[in-house]
């Protein structure tokens, strides 16, 4: 009687865990952003008024190659509960901070703001 030690963890969701291969590209394009990011502002070839929106974009492409690679979030069957709990937190999230910052800023435009005394200039 041999008994196999080998124990299959296959259920079905074989998508859910991402290969080293897809680590691996997912670490390299993580380094590639981090560079582009540090490399826009101390280059000097960016001009300063673009700096900021350069720094944005390569923030935004960093966290989609987060989510995607190391996250495994997608639109295949076997991800997309995980996309819809991360879209549906995400706009929860987006309707506290814009609300948030709405209120404030209503409350900060119908305050009373002291009126300063006008010192007479001779």
């Amino acid at each position: 009687m041999a008994a196999s030690s080998h124990v299959s963890h296959d259920h079905g969701h074989d998508d859910a865990h991402g290969s080293l291969k897809s680590y691996v590209v997912g670490f390299g394009l993580s380094i590639l952003l981090t560079l582009a990011s540090f490399g826009t502002v101390m280059s000097g070839v960016v001009p300063h008024h673009l700096m900021m929106p350069g720094i944005v974009l390569f923030a935004v492409a960093q966290l989609l190659v987060q989510l995607v690679f190391f996250l495994h979030m997608g639109t295949s069957p076997g991800k997309r509960g995980n996309l819809t709990i991360m879209l549906f937190t995400m706009l929860i999230l987006a309707i506290v901070v814009v609300g948030s910052l709405w209120v404030l800023h209503n409350m900060n435009a119908n305050m009373m703001h002291p009126t300063f005394p006008q010192v007479p200039t001779e």
